[in-house]
């Protein structure tokens, strides 16, 4: 069963992950997890926290000469943000380690702070957001980051853009080929595939940062050139647009995740909205004449792109605070400041992406099986072969 775990606090020694259910003879390049990780800190609108981590990935099992061996993968992102932490945060009690922490007694509107001190019983939220905070999704980049190039192995590709930020919202379907161009630009300003777009995102951007307030926004992400039959029917969670949902929804400050243009169809009649079946004798393939259903139909896969959103709030540590209570003396107080960013909607698309290609990996080995590659391989083309044949 292809499955994976992360550890690690936001200020603690480091980031770890462990991956287990791939199969040997995987290639793997710590380059493209690296560049993937580079994709993640990037974005206007990003804090003081992304000036000091240069995030780089060490793989210290699972992976020899550049290949899966089989056996779990174990990675490790170190923070460099530690150094400043050695002392607030020690796994063993310090002299005078008490006066050393950094309580956060102010829980902040909108944060897991108030509800993970009462769950856990802490007077101090700062144990609930080091392990709530989004820095955790560094670790879970690196594991899609893997998961994709597995994908890669059958030609499939998974990446996204920006839709919107705040009230600016580019309304037009986009190509895949838009969104393989903006994957390459050396610079990522606010990912949006048109440029006046972009510059107008910019400036509801300019406007939370000279407010001392956060914004959010929607990214989609696009997975390209699937087979038709990935998920299933038979069960509520073998459905695989259940499992993406859950995936997106996971992701620190997504509140919402749409598959398709299930809101617009949402107000449409069905002959409006379902994607219409036609059949190219030549190519001896079933192919649709749109894509609204988003690539997923009944649970499955239906061979066209899978197109999902997330929705993603604004960020809840705010420079200009809201009201709140301190947890010591239940007086109303200010919420806490944490070192925090402004706008962080590109590199939710790039965590996302991440999500998906994880759960798409998974369903991937739950079809197709093999404890190595060419195992994997030739499963896999004997059902295009069956695809082809029906």
């Amino acid at each position: 069963m292809f499955r994976f775990e992360t550890a690690g606090e936001s200020h603690g020694e480091c980031l770890v992950a462990t991956l287990t259910g791939l199969p040997a003879g995987i290639p793997i390049s710590l380059d493209q997890i690296d560049r993937e990780l580079w994709r993640r800190q990037q974005g206007f609108g990003r804090g003081g926290r992304m000036k000091i981590e240069t995030d780089q990935v060490e793989i210290v099992a699972g992976v020899r000469h550049s290949k899966t061996i089989g056996s779990p993968i174990a990675i490790v992102i170190r923070n460099k943000d530690w150094k400043n932490w050695t002392e607030s945060l020690p796994v063993e009690q310090i002299e005078d380690g008490d006066a050393k922490q950094k309580r956060v007694t102010r829980p902040r509107p909108g944060h897991a702070d108030l509800a993970g001190a009462i769950k856990y019983n802490f007077q101090d939220a700062r144990y609930i957001l080091e392990r709530a905070s989004a820095r955790e999704t560094t670790a879970r980049v690196a594991v899609g980051a893997i998961a994709k190039q597995f994908l890669a192995q059958f030609g499939c590709s998974v990446l996204s853009h920006v839709i919107a930020v705040g009230p600016v919202r580019l309304e037009r379907a986009v190509t895949w080929a838009e969104i393989e161009a903006l994957s390459h630009k050396p610079e990522v300003l606010l990912g949006c595939v048109e440029a006046g777009h972009e510059s107008k995102m910019k400036e509801v951007v300019d406007e939370a940062y000279r407010t001392g307030d956060t914004i959010g926004g929607i990214f989609e992400v696009v997975a390209h050139n699937l087979p038709p039959g990935l998920g299933s029917h038979i069960t509520w969670d073998s459905r695989l647009d259940g499992k993406l949902a859950q995936a997106i929804v996971s992701m620190q400050a997504v509140k919402g995740v749409e598959i398709g243009f299930a809101e617009e169809g949402s107000a449409s009649f069905g002959s409006k909205v379902q994607d219409t079946i036609h059949y190219a004798k030549q190519q001896r393939h079933f192919f649709r004449g749109n894509n609204r259903a988003g690539g997923i139909e009944g649970g499955m896969t239906n061979g066209q792109d899978i197109r999902l959103r997330g929705f993603l709030k604004p960020i809840s540590t705010l420079r200009r605070p809201l009201e709140s209570v301190d947890l010591e003396t239940r007086d109303p107080a200010l919420a806490a400041y944490e070192r925090s960013d402004v706008c962080v909607v590109p590199a939710a698309g790039v965590i996302g992406e991440a999500m998906v290609a994880i759960v798409l990996a998974a369903a991937f080995l739950e079809k197709f099986g093999g404890d190595s590659l060419i195992e994997t391989k030739r499963n896999f083309e004997g059902y295009l072969q069956q695809v082809t044949d029906f």
